[in-house]
């Protein structure tokens, strides 16, 4: 006998884990392409704090970036946090994503320096901080499991929240920040947990286990428990007379 597991697995490995980061950073690497190819310059098309046209950028710039380094650090780290971001919270990553996006932009748009404002670092700084805190939030051995790989991948990303390099957003990173933080507060009852076996819910009684009737309370195990109807196998020569009958169950 054989006892069966009720509960779906949360997590479940899935081409649109690893489809919809790769598109995400495919695009990016393409509208950098295009901006080489072309001598194209899309700087303008970066987030401008305080002038309506600057919104804009809140849609297009994490999809620009200055140069091949840029675009190298930001992509990496973009890849892996949304890849776990897909397979450990598939149904609320969209939102995480998308939302995170916006909000993030119009918070760099608010308190940003009067400058263009380009790059993926502000979604990067939203995967991260709500993948760490949402895990710490869980107390799920899993999700703390992610967000210690979170620190120990990401946590020097803390340090470029501060203005410690003119040419780097820190404006944005915090933004994003912020925004990541905010998000695992929001979302912090949306948990996958662990799949639970029958004899782990409070429903569960031992009386009723078919499988628990065949040990004694000794623990010994009872082939044909007392009650049990059993099975018998009747075994014919070719001249028809039945011969030892043989029990199954």
């Amino acid at each position: 006998m054989s006892r069966t597991l009720k509960t779906k697995e949360p997590f479940v490995f899935t081409p649109a884990v690893i489809g919809y980061p790769l598109l995400f950073v495919l695009l990016i690497w393409i509208v950098f392409w295009i901006e080489i190819r072309f001598g194209v310059d899309f700087t303008n098309y970066g987030v401008y704090p305080r002038r309506l046209e600057g919104l804009r950028g809140v849609i297009f710039s994490p999809f620009v970036h200055s140069d091949i380094e840029h675009l190298f650090h930001n992509t990496i780290p973009l890849f892996v946090l949304s890849l776990s971001l897909f397979y450990f919270y598939r149904k609320i990553s969209w939102k995480v994503l998308f939302l995170g996006m916006l909000l993030s932009g119009i918070l760099t748009w608010l308190i940003g320096r009067p400058a263009y404002h380009i790059g993926a670092s502000g979604i990067i700084y939203v995967l991260a901080a709500f993948l760490f805190f949402k895990g710490i939030f869980s107390k799920y051995f899993r999700l703390v499991a992610l967000s210690l790989i979170v620190v120990f991948l990401y946590g020097g990303l803390l340090w470029y929240v501060a203005p410690i390099d003119p040419e780097i957003s820190w404006e944005g990173h915090l933004s994003g920040l912020i925004t990541g933080f905010v998000f695992s507060l929001i979302y912090r009852k949306n948990i996958a947990r662990a799949p639970k076996y029958e004899w782990e819910k409070d429903t569960y009684r031992e009386e009723d286990d078919p499988f628990m009737k065949h040990f004694d309370k000794d623990g010994n195990f009872i082939e044909h428990p007392e009650g049990e109807e059993q099975e018998y196998i009747y075994h014919f020569k070719a001249n028809g007379n039945s011969t030892d009958k043989k029990e199954g169950h």
